[in-house]
């Protein structure tokens, strides 16, 4: 399986196919393997790379918190992009791994060629908001250190047995699912990149951050998927291709 290593640490990423390339992250408890259906249907025309971030899947569970976190997963990211030779990528990811792309495209806006941001929401202006969504990831990653893997909820996008155990999701809960300001959502208007987000119809959690961040980002596509849920490029796999593909189709060269 590859590997790649940046600062001690060994992160497994896949890369499939030849063309431009598009860069995809997973959500939370997920891994790269949620991706297997968008490998599937455009390797034949795009280099499609993904990849399981820190504490989860086959890359390390570091024991240090402090290796864990927003900056670390964006580090990540652009360190991959350089081991397979890409300067530049559209970036995308679902949940989690969305909120990532919309900070990597803050480092690097030169180095994103385009945004997918499915199922995903941009964070939080008000500080009051932003701590009730820590405190509830902060009592999540308890419950994991409590329960361990069988805590992990069933949906579409996520396997536990994915993982080797559950000490590197409750360190990558506590340090990379928490947040700690206002800066993605802050810098929506400012993306001046082809953007699209795609959210399941029956995503409740993130229908109104999806029209939010559709609003903000200028010349946003939007696209709902019918009867999909959070994982919406496995719920419904045919809506979901039909709308990345038309967007990768559609960029500029």
């Amino acid at each position: 399986m590859p590997h790649f290593e940046r600062d001690g640490v060994k992160l497994y990423y896949e890369d499939h196919g030849e063309g431009p390339a598009v860069l995809l992250t997973h959500g939370f408890g997920a891994t790269a393997e949620m991706w297997a259906g968008q490998v599937e249907a455009f390797r034949d025309r795009y280099r499609i790379v993904a990849w399981d971030m820190r504490g989860h899947g086959r890359t390390d569970y570091p024991e240090d918190q402090g290796l864990y976190s927003e900056d670390h997963t964006v580090a990540d990211i652009a360190a991959l992009l350089d081991h397979c030779g890409i300067e530049r990528a559209v970036v995308g990811g679902l949940s989690l791994g969305g909120y990532a792309a919309l900070g990597f495209h803050i480092e690097y806006p030169e180095r994103t060629r385009a945004l997918i941001i499915c199922d995903t929401g941009p964070g939080f202006r008000k500080d009051e908001s932003r701590q009730a969504w820590n405190e509830r990831t902060i009592r999540r990653a308890e419950k994991y250190e409590i329960e361990g893997l069988s805590t992990q909820r069933a949906s579409a996008e996520v396997d536990a047995s994915s993982h080797r155990s559950a000490e590197g999701l409750v360190r990558a809960a506590c340090g990379m699912l928490t947040q700690r300001d206002s800066a993605v959502i802050d810098s929506l208007p400012g993306i001046e990149v082809p953007s699209i987000v795609i959210v399941g119809a029956n995503d409740t959690n993130f229908l109104v951050s999806s029209d939010y961040m559709a609003a903000k980002i200028p010349g946003a596509v939007k696209v709902v998927i019918p009867d999909a849920g959070h994982g919406a490029n496995i719920d419904q796999p045919e809506a979901f291709n039909q709308a990345m593909g038309s967007f990768l189709d559609g960029l500029p060269n």
